[in-house]
């Protein structure tokens, strides 16, 4: 409804201005809902927003949008308000509307298909494949797949993709800790390096390793550990300044241990990287499949070093003059737009860092064509915005390519897990304790930049307070009127019911015509600002007026237009929840 009376406002001022000899101003009239309906069903502030460009008082201005508004069947009467909003009472025939245009368009009802508008990559996730998936891990997976959901159905052209971190440090670390768990398959006994992976899922892999190729991969432990000492311990009662002084020493250490297995060894280093990375993968993928997540590309950092990319990127930047040597590293200037300080890009020893990869990648996306780039980070990594927006402006010239949404932080309460995998809740341990409904709706229940405690035993309940339990039970309870109708041998008369629209006039059906018309803009507003979380409320409202409707009016009567009126704004609510469910990567529930 919002559009279409933009539209007649449009036309009215166009019309005004051409009366007055002056030119229009470029304003899209802003219309929103109105709280108190006396006051109209919508309400705008057009004729104050163009008062002073056109030197007019606003409330003169009114009156001559209201003289050149166009006739309108869907408005019943225009009236003006205060210093000079424009309210509008729609007819009983424009709010009931959006029935039948729901039921003739289902469950893309309020959504824009199209791609018109361009193409958009979304990367969320991008979980280092060295273990299994943290809880939070899973907001960023609910949120960028919902979000890309809500791209996708307001007109963009959607990728999504998960960007594998199997290049660098963190994958050298969990190769040695595969064959160190490998060693000990082999009988032998060792204290295991403070920083290296300990977890039981690095000894699935070991053990796999030790069942294919037998003791190929076996080295007495007096040449694994020569020469490399003992390794320092934190003492008890430590301060900080000596913990960090000892974890430095324990990363030297593990180090040392890298070194040694590439040495001795050589090929089969590379048999035990890629057995870890595919098995840590494998779970990965398993677990973003049970939570209803997809992607239409898994990327590899690694791809980027072995094509040369990486190189040929920094190669860009450093012909813009971009790129400059101290103390033997090379440093990228990207303090010249806007960070705290220059970053570096390669290290004196040549080692390329995080940087430099993730801003070849963030190039190579640009190449690819996505003009738009939505990335969804942890909260934790704040302070690498400015310098990846930097390197994208110096390559492109544009400060508005790079979008990222940080999530806060996830904890857990109210409840014990009935199972947990090792010392710490993996995402899947949460979806098989609550489900992959409640998992992701709860995670969406508040913005994604605020600090989110998730409730398990809320999570698990069948109950109102249950926020997921509350909007599957509307669909429910739609479904079950429906089963009573047939059970009874009746027939749902949708035609009737269309043509009986304008029997819906108690407080509790406009209050859910209201809740169906927003559902549009909802998903518009959701989309351009980034906020699926909206979409959750949304959801939420829109169950409360189902079920206060449910409570307060029989739906099987035995008049028979008034009836069928009331199954067909139902199943228009029905055909709502569906669809809008569909976007969060939630099920609707039949029954319950």
């Amino acid at each position: 409804m919002k559009p279409y009376l933009q539209d007649l406002l449009t036309q009215a001022l166009t019309a005004a201005c051409a009366a007055l000899g002056k030119d229009t101003p470029a304003v899209t009239p802003v219309i929103d809902a109105t709280k108190d309906k006396s006051h109209g069903d919508f309400a705008t502030n057009l004729a104050m927003a163009c008062a002073k460009p056109l030197g007019l008082p606003p409330r003169k201005l009114a009156e001559m949008l209201l003289a050149h508004l166009p006739a309108s069947e869907r408005v019943a009467k225009v009236e003006i308000a205060g210093p000079g909003f424009i309210n509008f009472f729609l007819t009983g025939d424009a709010v009931t509307a959006v029935v039948p245009e729901i039921l003739n368009t289902g469950e893309s009802w309020g959504q824009d298909l199209s791609g018109a508008k361009g193409k958009v990559m979304v990367e969320f996730v991008s979980a280092n494949p060295t273990g299994p998936m943290h809880v939070g891990h899973g907001r960023g997976a609910a949120y960028g797949d919902t979000l890309a959901n809500l791209f996708a159905a307001t007109g963009y052209a959607v990728h999504r993709e998960y960007y594998i971190n199997d290049a660098g440090r963190q994958v050298d670390v969990l190769t040695m800790s595969v064959w160190l768990r490998y060693l000990e398959e082999g009988g032998v006994a060792f204290s295991f390096p403070k920083r290296g992976y300990p977890a039981d899922y690095i000894k699935f892999t070991a053990a796999k390793l030790r069942a294919v190729h037998g003791s190929a991969f076996q080295h007495p432990l007096e040449v694994v550990f020569e020469g490399l000492g003992v390794e320092p311990q934190v003492p008890e009662g430590a301060d900080d300044k000596t913990k960090d002084t000892i974890k430095l020493a324990q990363e030297k250490y593990a180090d040392g241990l890298i070194d040694r297995a590439r040495k001795l060894l050589g090929a089969h280093y590379g048999t035990i990287t890629q057995a870890a990375l595919a098995d840590q993968l494998a779970t990965i993928r398993s677990t973003l499949e049970s939570f209803n997540v997809r992607y239409d590309q898994w990327f590899s950092e690694q791809s980027l070093v072995d094509s040369g990319f990486a190189k040929t990127a920094i190669e860009r930047l450093k012909a813009k003059g971009f790129v400059y040597e101290k103390d033997g590293a090379q440093w990228l200037k990207t303090t010249d737009f806007g960070d705290e300080k220059d970053r570096v890009l390669f290290k004196a020893d040549g080692a390329a860092t995080y940087f430099a990869n993730d801003l070849a990648y963030h190039v190579d996306k640009l190449d690819r064509g996505y003009p738009l780039l939505v990335d969804v980070w942890g909260a934790d990594h704040h302070g690498y915005i400015a310098r990846v927006r930097a390197a994208i402006e110096m390559l492109t010239g544009r400060k508005d390519a790079l979008h990222v949404a940080l999530m806060q932080f996830v904890t857990l309460s109210s409840g014990k897990m009935g199972k947990r995998s090792g010392n710490f809740v993996t995402l899947q341990d949460l979806i098989d304790e609550v489900g992959p409904d409640s998992t992701r709706f709860f995670y969406l229940s508040r913005s994604h930049d605020q600090h989110l405690e998730f409730d398990i035993d809320l999570a698990r309940s069948q109950s109102n307070d249950n926020p997921v339990f509350y909007v599957q039970y509307a669909h429910a309870r739609i479904c079950s009127v429906f089963k009573q109708l047939a059970e009874k041998g009746g027939v749902h008369d949708e035609a009737l019911g269309l043509a009986s629209l304008a029997r819906l006039d108690t407080d509790e059906e406009k209050t859910l015509l209201t809740a169906l018309a927003r559902y549009p803009e909802l998903l518009r507003v959701a989309a351009a600002n980034r906020t699926p979380h909206t979409l959750a409320f949304y959801l939420q409202e829109l169950a409360a007026a189902l079920h206060g409707y449910y409570n307060q009016h029989k739906f099987l009567v035995d008049d028979a237009a008034l009836q069928a009126a009331r199954l067909t704004l139902i199943r228009a609510t029905q055909t709502v929840l569906r669809g809008a469910l569909g976007l969060l990567g939630v099920k609707p529930k039949d029954s319950m």
